[in-house]
This record gives C-alpha cells, sequence and structure tokens, in this order.
C-alpha cells in the first residue's frame, strides 16, 4: 500500500508537472487547437451529454427566464438529496426556508426511468483577476446549471424533461410567490460583488381597494381596467403594441397617490420597482435598468415633476434671449459633467415607449405629481400616460370607507353633518383619516368623529377668512390699477393741452 501511495504521489507530480510546462511554454493557439482535439477524442468515447443553462442572456443585459425556473425547481428536490445547501427565509409563505444547491454541488434526478444529474457551477472569465482570498466574488463571474444525460436519452430529456422543469419551476414560483419592493442602485454598484442594478426588500403594504378611500365607481372603472389588461397578451399582440400600460395619478398631497400603487401593486400580484431619476447617470443606465425589469412589474416614480428638470426643455430653448452672451464650451462642459444625473427628457420618452420598452411585457408604469400643469405635454399623452386618474380631496363616499376602516362603524348620527361640511371644506383623506383615528383608549368612534367636525368647521373658517383676504387684496389692486389708470389719463390730458397751446 505504501508503495502504491508513492506511485501515485509520482504520477501526480509528473501530472502537474507536465501541465505547467505545457502552460507556460507553449503558445495559446497552440494550446486551444490541442484542447479542442483532445475534447473531440474524450467526446468520442463519453456516452454522455451536457447542456448548461446560463443566468444572463444577451450578453449579460438580461436574467434568464429559464435558470430562474431551474433554480426554483431544484430547490424543490435539493433538499433532500445534496449535502450542501443554501438557505433563504421567506416570510409567510408555505414553504417559509427555502434550501438550494450550493455552488459546485451535484443532485440527481429521475424522469419517465431515466436518471439525470444537475450541478450548480460558476466560472470567470477573466482568471488572472481573481483572488482567492477575497469574500466578493469577481466582476465578470458568470453561474450557470449544467444537466448531464445519456446520449440514447436525447429527445427524451430535449423535448419532455426541459419543458417539464420549467413548466415545475414556474408553478412552484408562483406558489410561494412573495412581492418585492425594489429600488435601483447607483451604477457605481452595478459591478464587482454586488453586480446587481435593483437592490429589494419584502413588499407588505396592507393597501386593498377596499380599503381605499375613493368612489366606488372610480374605483370598479381602475379595477376593470387593470383586469383588462392582464388578460390582455393576445390583443396587445394583434393590435401590435408593447403590452404595458401607463397611470398618471395627479393631485393635491395626502389624497392617497402612493396608497393607490401599494393596492395596484397587491391586486395585480406585481413586484413594485421604485425608480429614483436622480441615481441614474444617463439615458443609457435608464435602458438598462428598464431591461433588467421583469413582466408582471410596476415601475413607478413618484413626484416625477420633481425628480429632474424636465419640464418645459423645449420652451427654454425658444426664451434664450438673442442678446445673451453665450456660455465658453470649457465652462459649460465642466457643468454638464458636474450634474449628477444626465437623464433627458426624450431618454425618459423612450424608457416608457420607445423600442426598449418592448423588452419583456407585462409591465404598469405610473407616474404621480401635484401639479400635473407644470408636465410637458409630451410627457403625460394618451399612448404614454394611457390612462390619467385625478386623486381628488375627500368627500362623503370616501370618508365612510375611512370610518370603516379606522372607527370599524358604517353609520353614525354625526355623518350628516360630516357629509355637509365635506361639500363645503376642502379637505385631504390623509388629514380626514388622521382626524378618526383614536390617540388613546378613551377616545371612542363619537370622540373621533366630533374631532374630524371641529377639524373641518376651522379648516372652513379659514378657508373664508383667507378668500376674504384674496378677495380685499383683489379688490385694492383693482383700486391702484384704477387710481393709476385716472393718473395715466390726467398726464395725457396735459401732454395734449400743452401740445395744442404750442399750435
Amino acid at each position: 500500500m505504501r508503495e502504491l501511495w508513492a506511485q501515485m504521489g509520482s504520477l501526480m507530480a509528473t501530472v502537474v508537472f507536465v501541465y505547467t510546462i505545457f502552460e507556460r511554454f507553449f503558445p495559446p493557439h497552440f494550446r486551444d487547437r490541442f484542447q479542442a482535439y483532445t475534447q473531440k477524442l474524450t467526446n468520442h468515447f463519453n456516452p454522455y451529454v451536457q447542456i448548461t443553462f446560463p443566468e444572463f442572456s444577451g450578453e449579460r443585459l438580461k436574467k434568464s427566464e429559464a435558470y430562474t425556473a431551474i433554480q426554483t425547481y431544484l430547490s424543490a428536490n435539493s433538499s433532500q438529496r445534496a449535502k450542501r445547501l443554501k438557505a433563504e427565509v421567506v416570510k409567510d409563505s408555505q414553504t417559509p426556508l427555502v434550501l438550494s444547491m450550493d455552488d459546485n454541488e451535484e443532485i440527481t434526478d429521475e424522469f419517465k426511468g431515466v436518471k439525470v444529474w444537475w450541478s450548480a457551477n460558476k466560472s470567470s472569465t477573466n482568471t488572472q483577476r481573481y483572488n482567492p482570498f477575497s469574500y466578493y466574488a469577481p466582476p465578470d463571474e458568470k453561474r450557470f446549471y449544467k444537466l448531464t444525460f445519456h446520449k440514447s436519452f436525447r429527445d427524451l430529456i430535449t423535448m419532455s424533461y426541459i419543458k417539464h422543469v420549467l413548466e415545475e419551476g414556474k408553478e412552484l414560483e408562483m406558489r410561494n410567490r412573495q412581492l418585492k419592493l425594489y429600488t435601483n442602485n447607483p451604477s457605481s454598484g452595478w459591478y464587482g460583488y454586488k453586480q446587481s442594478k435593483w437592490s429589494h426588500i419584502v413588499f407588505e403594504h396592507p393597501a386593498t381597494f377596499e380599503t381605499l378611500a375613493m368612489e366606488q365607481k372610480k374605483k370598479e372603472e381602475i379595477l376593470k381596467d387593470l383586469v383588462k389588461f392582464k388578460k390582455g397578451k393576445e390583443y396587445y399582440a394583434k393590435i401590435g403594441k408593447a403590452w404595458k400600460r401607463g397611470y398618471l395619478l395627479y393631485g393635491p398631497p395626502g389624497t392617497g397617490k402612493s396608497t393607490m400603487i401599494a393596492a395596484i401593486a397587491n391586486f395585480m400580484n406585481y413586484d413594485l420597482y421604485d425608480l429614483e431619476l436622480t441615481a441614474v447617470k444617463d439615458n443609457t443606465e435608464l435602458r438598462k435598468l428598464l431591461i433588467e425589469t421583469p413582466s408582471k412589474s410596476v415601475i413607478v416614480i413618484e413626484d416625477i415633476d420633481c425628480s429632474l428638470d424636465l419640464t418645459g426643455q423645449r420652451k427654454q430653448k425658444k426664451e434664450t434671449s438673442d442678446d445673451e452672451e453665450p456660455k465658453d464650451p470649457i465652462r459649460r462642459n465642466e457643468e454638464e459633467n458636474n450634474k449628477s444625473s444626465k437623464v433627458t427628457l426624450s431618454g425618459l420618452l423612450n424608457f416608457i415607449d420607445g423600442i426598449w420598452s418592448s423588452c419583456g411585457g407585462e409591465r404598469i408604469i405610473i407616474f404621480t405629481t401635484n401639479y400635473v400643469e407644470k408636465l410637458d405635454p409630451a410627457l403625460i399623452r394618451r399612448g404614454r400616460m394611457d390612462k390619467h386618474i385625478e386623486m381628488s380631496y375627500c368627500c362623503y363616499e370616501p370618508f365612510k370607507v375611512l370610518a370603516k376602516n379606522y372607527l370599524d362603524v358604517e353609520s353614525h348620527h354625526l355623518f350628516g353633518k360630516i357629509e355637509k361640511l365635506l361639500k363645503e371644506t376642502d379637505m385631504s383623506p390623509a388629514d380626514v383619516a388622521e382626524n378618526l383615528m383614536p390617540k388613546s383608549v378613551d377616545e371612542d368612534v363619537e370622540t373621533c368623529l366630533q374631532k374630524l367636525i371641529d377639524a373641518l368647521e376651522m379648516a372652513k373658517e379659514e378657508a373664508r377668512k383667507k378668500a376674504e383676504e384674496e378677495a380685499r387684496l383683489k379688490e385694492e389692486k383693482e383700486k391702484e390699477e384704477c387710481t393709476r389708470m385716472e393718473e395715466k389719463n390726467k398726464e395725457k390730458t396735459r401732454e395734449d393741452v400743452k401740445e395744442n397751446g404750442f399750435h
């Protein structure tokens, strides 16, 4: 036995020595040719076929749906067979602890009596930059799954088994689906160990259309529109339009725009992508972020009028004075480089409904604004923002929804007085809800309703005083204008008399 181990050690040392000489002293093209012929010779005697499924497709622009489905499928089988596992805790799911294969691990699977092997692998295209002592993966690392099977079962595996794996994986993913809220990372974090354009947390907002403070007729209109969109894959393909829908939510602050977005995401069971435009460097990065958003997603840009200086750009060019001294080109370039974001109105329009917007389907794009009149008409025209939804002040019907939500009451003798005050006063649903919310255990339904009545009466009185002040200021302005016109007319009369006196 000792001699056998000595011979094995000598053989291994010889192999390592020969391989080192081969790598260092033979030219690259010769090594590539030698490895190609060696691979052909090995394949000639090897009865097994291998298929790889990379994590990304299209030059790493988009994550492969097949890779995700296979990952989900294998996670359901690997916990019983693999020895090295990765664990992820999924809250409020049928399977709260999800186990999946660790890197460089292999498991077996069986389909109609045929045995196959799955392995999780990763590789780096630039091994010289790889640091084995680093905790982080190299920036050009590629992950993939490898499927190995006997060549005599090629048709069964390629025609039936892979289809079975993808369908089962997608079904498992939908069964254990948990909504996520994403935010875009700065481009400095897109490479290296992070390698992600989006970061996410679990989306746990409880808003639904049942609890949304809005007129029932408007709710039903929005719900019908959403259902029609969700079932419209064939319809959108028939009319030759990308499968997406744009919503513009506008209205005063506190009218429930963000709550509406959460309700849409929960109703559609779509992930939410909160896009922060100020963190996007330029139009190219904006397109890359769009490609990274999969189907069944809601892309949101809140307060679009405040995100970037995108409003009135066409007018600014026209209003530039001809006498204005042009800026020095070097200084102008420095100012452009110092801008945190170079996203333009044109880039944003192409993001919404340009050619790149067709890369993926079943997306909803939502803009919110408090001042819709500030937005460029091209940004909110039909076809980009297909449906405009005004989020207005609270009226009686939304109030009843809030009273049911906050106080669990559907009728009360004070409702009539509140209805009358809501018709006479502008108060946002957020302010109404704040007054309805009990602040202590001593506050009952009548106390909270009376608190709302007091707030409405105070708001009504403030609105009356404001209107009177505005009327007074308007009257004073009109008097000043009249006085100015009289003085001007008198001055003109004196000039006419003086002029006629000379004649």
